[in-house]
């Protein structure tokens, strides 16, 4: 299962004021870069069900050329719910009351179905009143071409592109572009891993589409390619080395299981030689015992004189 949450967290976390920029450039225009600070988790408890929440991201920024300090909320939407603009209001009227500052919520929408679009406001409104309209902005990704993104330089469209709209024919082309476009930023290592693990755990491909892949990396620039490379190269590397460390684990319980069956094998065969013989229920019984059973069994058989002391014994470990 893949934790949509976690990544999300990470990469808006880590490129916070590039996501801003990418998608509400307006904001930028009135914020202090150097005053973003994360709050920590923010819970919140529903009183109807008692069940607790939190809210996914949310910013302190200081009003460029003020004293003036805002919130900003973004929460990261896996799968399409129908109250989920109740939520946001709830996470926004919270936030409010708790920190008295303004707060600007946004809600990602990252689920590759439906199409329709999200609403972006919650209200409450009577006949004769509208009590509240309450506004949130929204990113649907799965609504945006991606084509559209793909001469933006900016570390969050790289990996976003991952999950836009995208036709089943392009994606091994789409993960080329965001590959492409990552190594135009010429980011440090630790961002660039998390943006391409990003990309490699979105547009996961078949064989077929990875044979696509290389084509199209055999198609960029030169510089483009070494980098992008070296990206695919550290992605080999990495399964490779989770390939070894599960083929070690498989080889270590297999070595187990076979000496678990020459020790189960030498008990029927002393059992045999001290019993006179064995038969084949209990044989069977006896073939089936843990490791720790068979030793302990072998310390036990010397004092069997019959098959029923072997039943009794076989009994007490049920």
């Amino acid at each position: 299962m893949i934790d949509h949450d976690r990544l999300f967290k990470e990469l808006l976390s880590t490129f916070f004021l590039e996501f801003l920029d990418l998608f509400f450039p307006e904001v930028t225009s009135y914020i202090e870069p150097d005053s973003l600070a994360f709050l920590d988790k923010e819970v919140f408890t529903d009183v109807s069900s008692g069940e607790k929440h939190h809210a996914d991201l949310v910013a302190r920024l200081r009003f460029a050329g003020e004293e003036s300090f805002f919130l900003v909320h973004v929460e990261a939407q896996a799968r399409s719910e129908r109250a989920f603009p109740a939520r946001m209001f709830r996470y926004f009227a919270r936030l409010y009351e708790k920190h008295g500052l303004p707060v600007y919520p946004v809600a990602v929408f990252s689920y590759a179905k439906p199409r329709r679009p999200e609403p972006d406001e919650h209200v409450v409104s009577f006949r004769d009143l509208d009590v509240l309209r309450f506004r949130f902005r929204t990113v649907q990704l799965n609504r945006m071409r991606w084509r559209d993104y793909i001469e933006r330089e900016n570390p969050v469209a790289a990996a976003l592109m991952a999950k836009m709209q995208i036709e089943p024919s392009e994606r091994p082309k789409v993960k080329t572009e965001c590959l492409r476009l990552l190594a135009t930023l010429k980011l440090d290592r630790a961002r660039t891993k998390l943006i391409s693990g990003f990309i490699d755990t979105y547009l996961n491909l078949s064989v077929e589409e990875e044979k696509l892949f290389e084509r199209e990396i055999g198609r960029l620039a030169p510089q483009e390619k070494e980098t992008v490379m070296e990206i695919v190269t550290s992605w080999m590397e990495k399964g490779l080395e989770k390939g070894r460390e599960e083929g070690l684990e498989r080889g270590r319980e297999e070595g187990l299981e076979r000496g678990r069956r020459s020790e189960s094998a030498l008990i029927v065969r002393l059992l045999r030689k001290r019993l006179g013989g064995l038969s084949e229920n209990l044989e069977a019984e006896v073939l089936q015992l843990s490791m720790t059973d068979l030793e302990n069994l072998g310390e036990a058989l010397l004092d069997f004189t019959s098959e029923a002391d072997l039943e009794i014994w076989l009994q007490s470990k049920k």
